[in-house]
């Protein structure tokens, strides 16, 4: 009778043994890469995990790039960098209806793993998907959609992932921002006048994977190192799964960031002679060109010293917009209506002049548009000295 039982136990064990064994290979998760969108959350593109079970006939993707601009105090927490994204569950036929209405490329990575891989990535993903996981702090560059899936994959793998791709030192994370917001130049404008010097420091091949398409790429020449020493490739190939093209876009504004900087400084040429040649401030004038630096000083203050976003805690251009104009303004229009020479403008034509000639040494990639922009508020400054001089 107890080998009879013992009989029973082994067949059962067997049995359940086999039918895991089928259940996973009836499994297959793949790679998602987006490619980028016309929006500016969406300009570099996107990353998912499908997950397939072709007994049941799901498809579903496990999307950690969640988010709703309806949260309270949204776009205030996305400047101060506290952002919180979610891991969702999408079916797939939603996924690819989206992508393809937005007009934008989906690749396919199929991933090449073993029946115990797959099952340890599915645990991960659900145990990621539980309400009390599901909720992380985005951060662009070390914490987003791309590196979540990355790692989770990763953490499912007996053995170790190599990325076999020769590292490019040149490679930046302003220079990657560039190569996906190339056409987009206000976009790029704005990132430029946020981003600082660490953004121009070089990076890794593993620091580049912040990019859902750099991230398609490393994959498709990776392999994973088992443990017996033997290797297989990451990713068993890679397609189109829906081909779509973005439409062109046309800029609601026409004026480029760089025109719109020569017209600035422009402009403050024609009001500098105009108060030189009749020996007067032009008050209102003031108001505006100084409120307008002083407002946007207060932006990259804030995340110079508040913000938790990565590389804008190293922002030179902390010395071109900053409060202080805003500050100091009250005390301007007072010297301005009473007729009194302000050593405001003496400091600060010096101030602007040694800023443009050290711009070149600066250890920061700066936008060309600067150049005219910090050039206008010289302009204005020195035409108050040559008025107090008359």
């Amino acid at each position: 009778m107890k080998r009879l039982y013992s009989y029973i136990i082994i067949l059962m064990s067997l049995f359940c043994l086999q039918a895991n064994a089928v259940r996973n290979d009836s499994i297959q998760f793949s790679l998602l890469t987006c490619s980028p969108g016309p929006e500016i959350y969406s300009l570099f593109g996107h990353t998912a995990i499908l997950y397939q079970n072709f007994t049941q006939k799901k498809n579903l993707v496990f999307n950690y790039g969640m988010f709703s601009f309806s949260t309270p105090n949204f776009y205030y927490r996305f400047v101060k960098g506290d952002t919180f994204y979610q891991l969702g569950i999408n079916s797939y036929d939603d996924f690819e209806a989206e992508y393809f209405m937005r007009g934008s490329k989906v690749y396919q990575q199929v991933l090449n793993l073993t029946s115990a891989e797959k099952y340890r990535l599915e645990e991960l993903l659900m145990e990621n998907y539980r309400p009390e996981n599901r909720v992380y702090r985005y951060n662009y560059f070390y914490d987003n959609c791309t590196t979540r899936a990355r790692d989770r994959i990763e953490e499912s793998i007996e053995g170790k992932v190599v990325y076999d791709t020769p590292a490019d030192s040149g490679k930046t994370f302003r220079g990657i921002v560039h190569e996906f917001a190339d056409g987009h130049l206000w976009s790029e404008f704005g990132i430029d006048l946020c981003l600082g010097a660490q953004a121009d420091a070089p990076i890794g091949i593993r620091s580049q994977m912040f990019s859902p398409l750099y991230m398609l790429d490393f994959a498709n020449k990776a392999y994973i190192l088992n443990n017996d020493g033997s290797r297989r490739p990451l990713v068993t190939g890679c397609e189109v799964v829906v081909d779509a093209n973005p439409e062109e876009i046309e800029s609601a504004f026409p004026l480029s960031p760089m025109q719109c900087s020569l017209l600035f400084l422009l402009l403050n040429i024609v009001v500098a002679y105009l108060q030189v040649s009749s020996k007067r401030i032009f008050i209102v004038y003031d108001i505006v060109l100084y409120l307008f630096q002083g407002i946007a000083g207060c932006i990259i203050s804030f995340l110079f010293f508040v913000s938790v976003h990565p590389t804008v805690g190293s922002n030179w251009m902390i010395l071109l917009l900053n409060p202080i104009p805003l500050l100091y303004l009250p005390i301007m229009i007072y010297n301005d209506i009473k007729g009194r020479k302000d050593k405001f403008h003496i400091i600060n034509s010096a101030y602007l002049t040694l800023f443009i000639i050290l711009m070149p040494f600066i250890p920061q990639e700066f936008n060309f548009s600067v150049l005219p922009l910090s050039a206008g508020f010289m302009v204005n400054a020195i035409s108050h000295v040559l008025v107090y001089r008359k």
